[in-house]
């Protein structure tokens, strides 16, 4: 099998493969072998030798490990009941994007016969294989409990889900005054034949096999394609009243009422199916003249990139399947066939159902950050007098974005004394107000730089829309350096003041996106400290122009200097530890990969280092392993807010080093991206975030902990010991906590 991409003009099927024979009897021909053989699954390759590694975890099985820690917050009973349907949507939503990303690439590699072996000892077929076998006790569970313990869970509240025919009279009149009116216009069916090739399958989309007979000619079928509208709700109501709501899924819907698409015809099968493309399309950053068409090309070329997984409805008759799976270049090893609703991505709209608030976690409104408690008087001090303050933090979603960080920029972009903004662009929303700020303070006049990162993966093209926007309102935009993603989160802005120039900062966790901050936790530092200020300026001086040989005093910046920065940090605590003097090491960050850095904390675990990082997904490293890890504790918090930030402890002598930013220890984070983490001085900010740090570590409900056996489980809970909930706590002390500092209490 090829694994290249194709063009949609390119022939891609024989059209006598689609006229599907019967015999006399009407009995279908079997054909038992696949028309193609994946080299996952082909028994003339040799078998290969697999020794597990003691060093490392494999990342792909790690990412599976985490998502399966999402899962288990669908499954567990604590949690509000149409916010387990919601994790259930994240879990299917993470998967796809899994294939997207990380299996489209392994299939790359093996297609184009790499033979190179993970760090942790596995050839890209072997983990193929891993995979398969991990995703589908996945697809199992998630299955299981959306439709045997969801559903009914539901249906005791009065969300009732109903198969079309078993409608009540009145129930069948709203669907089908629906079907007429806004289905039937728009589903287009698509034949088959000598004249009408098969179709282009777009990605996640859900389609109709659909097999007809002409009774005038019943001697063959024909095959029939009708894509599921995804601009239309994915379950319909049915009926609603004060107290019940009765659903009935679209998909449903039209398979019942297929036969009015093909009048004259008789319908044999209707079966869905669902296809996932990958995202991982080489590119050349340094041959490419203008990155801008590099990017716009391999959006295009994204589109009809190859299928890496082909769900099916298990009823499917076997010729379907493998008429699918010629067309769409797959094999038997990308099928995963299931019952019932396929896609439960889509149960996001069960989730958000109205009038049902009980059944969900109670609506959290980030609260106003202490030291902006004033300036909504009259009299009181702007913002920038609030940042001459002194450096303060906010913390996502615990504390509002859009009053302080769409703010500052907000007030920059309308303060006539505002000469100069410059920010860097990874991830923000369709309709940015912070975009359009940026677009205003250029319409007045000021300078102002957007550093736009067009390679953000499944942003490419919101990024692109807004480069052009920011360009015709006359921004400076520039789009980084060839082979470096610019991840990292800055705003940096220039004032006059009495003659002088004074240069304001948020040096951020997160990415400006005002819908995310409300569910991703993540840190800002507001500051004019005037050190890091002369550091920003100059990493965009590099970001922007040519300036290679930049240095900075106080922020650590990647991929120049981080590495080495971290690794010295790192050996500090071996050296002391060695010494018979105290040493620790806390970390927060999403994902843990390096295999430098995990071998050095191995080092420090050896040598008596004490170790916690805080881990949401991926992690390589092996926890707890005697003689290896034995000091290093790797845990996990997963929860009703995404765990984003990145915090960094060391013990530093007793001097508490903390630094926030945007980079994980990941060989992408240190070696191929532009990051930057700072340091934070003030006492009263550090003492916050160690309080935020013993909160992730003493959590009892949210935390999971690796074993030595690289599984995940959670702490038990004793007999009248008190339940610690991490997000709670925080909402809890963001709504109580009146000094401006924030650290009233700590655990």
């Amino acid at each position: 099998m090829s694994g290249r991409s194709f063009s949609p003009d390119e022939p891609s099927f024989d059209p006598q493969k689609y006229t599907i024979p019967i015999d006399k009897q009407g009995l279908k021909e079997p054909q038992a072998e696949p028309m193609i053989l994946d080299p996952i699954d082909n028994p003339n390759l040799p078998e290969e030798e697999y020794k597990p590694s003691e060093l490392f975890n494999n990342y792909e099985l790690s990412w599976l490990k985490f998502n399966e820690r999402v899962l288990n917050e669908a499954w567990d009973a604590r949690n509000p009941l149409l916010e387990r349907v919601r994790f259930i949507a994240i879990v299917c939503s993470n998967l796809d994007e899994f294939f997207q990303k990380r299996v489209g690439g392994l299939k790359r590699q093996l297609y184009a016969g790499v033979q190179k072996l993970s760090v942790d000892g596995l050839t890209p077929r072997q983990q193929l294989r891993a995979i398969r076998q991990e995703v589908k006790k996945m697809i199992s569970s998630y299955r299981e409990c959306f439709l045997d313990v969801l559903i009914p869970e539901m249906e005791k509240q009065n969300i009732f889900f109903k198969k079309y025919l078993d409608l009540e009279p009145a129930q069948k009149q709203v669907i089908d005054e629906y079907f007429n009116r806004q289905l039937f216009p728009i589903l287009t069916p698509l034949a088959v034949d000598n004249s009408r090739p098969f179709p282009f399958i777009s990605n996640k989309s859900r389609s109709f096999a659909v097999e007809l007979i002409d009774p005038n000619n019943p001697e063959e079928t024909v095959f029939a394609r009708i894509k599921v509208p995804s601009n239309r709700p994915r379950w319909l109501q049915a009926e609603r009243t004060a107290d019940s709501i009765t659903l009935v899924s679209i998909d449903d819907v039209i398979k019942e009422n297929v036969d009015r698409l093909f009048p004259g015809m008789e319908v044999l099968s209707a079966n869905i199916f669902r296809v996932t493309r990958s995202a991982d399309v080489e590119r050349n950053e340094e041959e490419a003249e203008d990155l801008l068409v590099l990017i716009e090309d391999e959006l295009r070329e994204r589109r009809f990139a190859e299928v890496v997984r082909l769900e099916i409805d298990a009823d499917t008759p076997h010729h379907i399947k493998e008429l699918l799976i010629q067309n769409m270049r797959v094999s038997w090893a990308d099928v995963f066939e299931m019952n019932g609703p396929i896609g439960l991505a889509d149960s996001t709209q069960i989730a958000d159902l109205d009038d049902y608030d009980s059944l969900k976690f109670k609506p959290w409104v980030p609260t106003l950050h202490p030291v902006f408690r004033h300036e909504l008087d009259e009299d009181a001090p702007d913002i920038f007098s609030l940042i001459r303050k002194g450096d303060f933090m906010v913390h996502h979603p615990y504390q509002s974005f859009a009053t302080s960080v769409q703010h500052f920029i907000e007030v920059a972009a309308a303060d006539p004394n505002v000469l100069a903004i410059k920010q860097t662009l990874y991830r923000t929303s369709k309709d940015s107000p912070l975009m359009h700020a940026l677009i205003k303070a250029a319409d007045s006049g000021k300078q102002v730089a957007v550093l736009v990162e067009l390679k953000a993966r499944f942003d490419e093209e919101r990024n692109i829309e807004w480069a052009h926007k920011l360009e015709k309102a006359g921004v400076h935009v520039a789009y980084g350096l060839p082979g470096l993603k610019i991840h990292t989160k800055l705003t940096y802005v220039v004032r006059e003041e009495e003659g002088e120039l004074r240069r304001y900062l948020h040096i951020g966790t997160g990415n400006y996106h005002p819908k995310t901050a409300q569910l991703y936790e993540d840190f800002g530092l507001f500051t004019t400290d005037e050190t890091l200020a002369a550091d920003v300026s100059s990493l965009f001086n590099f970001l922007t122009g040519y300036a290679p040989e930049q240095q900075y005093k106080k922020l650590i910046v990647a991929p120049r200097y981080m590495r080495k920065t971290f690794t010295s940090l790192i050996e500090n605590e071996i050296e002391e530890a060695k010494a018979g003097r105290p040493a620790r090491i806390i970390a927060k960050m999403n994902s843990l990969e390096d295999t430098a850095i995990i071998e050095q904390l191995y080092e420090a675990s050896k040598a008596g280092v004490q170790i916690d990082v805080i881990v949401r997904g991926v992690c390589r490293l092996k926890a707890q392993v005697p003689g290896l890890s034995e000091n290093i504790r790797i845990h996990s918090v997963i929860g009703r807010f995404l765990e984003h930030s990145r915090i960094y402890y060391f013990y530093n002598k007793g001097q508490d080093s903390y630094y926030i930013g945007s980079a994980d220890w990941m060989h992408r984070n240190l070696d191929a991206r532009v990051e930057a983490i700072s340091p934070i001085e003030h006492p009263n900010l550090k003492q916050y975030l160690q309080f935020v740090l013993n909160v992730y570590l003493r959590d009892n409900c949210q935390r999971w902990e690796m074993n030595a056996d690289g599984l995940y489980t959670k702490p038990p809970i004793a007999d009248g010991e008190t339940e610690i909930k991490s997000h709670q706590i925080f909402m809890n002390h963001a709504h109580y906590a009146m000094d401006p500092i924030a650290v009233a209490y700590s655990l």
